[in-house]
């Protein structure tokens, strides 16, 4: 849907404590039912843009907008809009602990659909239909900080699905996860995008972006915008994955002689079996 702005950042920069840069005028424009990576090595400032567009963070310099309309922290003062954006938009953090607050896993997925106040049977059918999506119903009355790295992310993925925003942000979705999981997780992104769900990913792991996005917007060390393009043209493109960090030249040695090839970064979270 081309020219459908539905989030957009202008020459924004950003600093942590107002000395630590973090995006450095960055310019992005979000269609409604774009499918984006967000890729770059570690400090390049991913997060950071997924925070800005989500409303966490607000730029130093430059404007971020919602559907057209810039915004600053104050704008979330008018209840009007604080609601309209919170409704809209979801995002699924990299460390789950700072998204889980509620006592069971039930209680955490009910939380968010309380504040949409949706009628109580609708909530009851999101509530199972997510804790059977992500596999967790049998852990509905757990406490959230009493389960496994893994399991925590499942949590906090189905506790945002749940919500059904029309934006959903991921900051690194497969950290963590078990293959099988991750597996779902991917499928899971896909079928929303093919539904017209705007999802935007921030990760570093080559492996997974061509299920789960169409662009890719390569940050670069220095926190700008490298390159903004499609994934096919991004991924073929083996010298600028490999001046931006994204993969690595490996040498061997076979039958005496030395072979140098390029080998893609697994995220650094690769996914793993869970620690029951």
């Amino acid at each position: 849907m081309a020219g459908d702005s539905i989030l957009k950042t202008v020459n924004a920069s950003y600093s942590y404590l107002g000395k630590f840069p973090a995006l450095n005028g960055v310019t992005v424009d979000i269609n409604k039912g774009d499918r984006v990576a967000v890729l770059g090595a570690n400090g390049s400032g991913k997060s950071t843009l997924l925070f800005m567009l989500a409303g966490l963070i607000y730029p130093d310099d430059g404007t971020v907008s919602f559907m057209g309309e810039p915004f600053v922290e104050e704008s979330f003062s008018d209840a009007k809009f604080r609601a309209s954006f919170r409704s809209k938009v979801g995002i699924v953090f990299q460390n789950s602990d700072v998204q889980l607050f509620s006592s069971s896993v039930e209680d955490e997925i009910m939380f968010g659909l309380i504040q949409l106040a949706l009628p109580e049977d609708i909530a009851k059918l999101r509530l199972e239909k997510y804790l059977g999506l992500m596999d967790i119903a049998h852990l509905r009355l757990r406490h959230p900080q009493n389960l496994s790295v893994g399991e925590k992310k499942r949590v906090a993925i189905a506790s945002v699905l749940a919500m059904e925003p029309e934006i959903l942000l991921l900051d690194e979705p497969t950290a963590g996860l078990d293959p099988r999981t991750c597996r779902k997780l991917i499928d899971t992104v896909f079928e929303l995008g093919e539904q017209g769900r705007t999802i935007i990913s921030s990760t570093q792991d080559t492996h997974i972006i061509q299920e789960i996005a169409d662009r890719a917007i390569v940050l670069g060390e220095d926190k700008r915008v490298a390159r903004d393009a499609g994934i096919c043209a991004i991924l073929e493109d083996k010298a600028f994955l490999e001046q931006h960090n994204l993969i690595h030249v490996h040498a061997h040695r076979h039958d005496g002689k030395v072979h140098v090839h390029p080998h893609e970064h697994p995220s650094r979270h690769h996914p793993h079996p869970e620690q029951r």
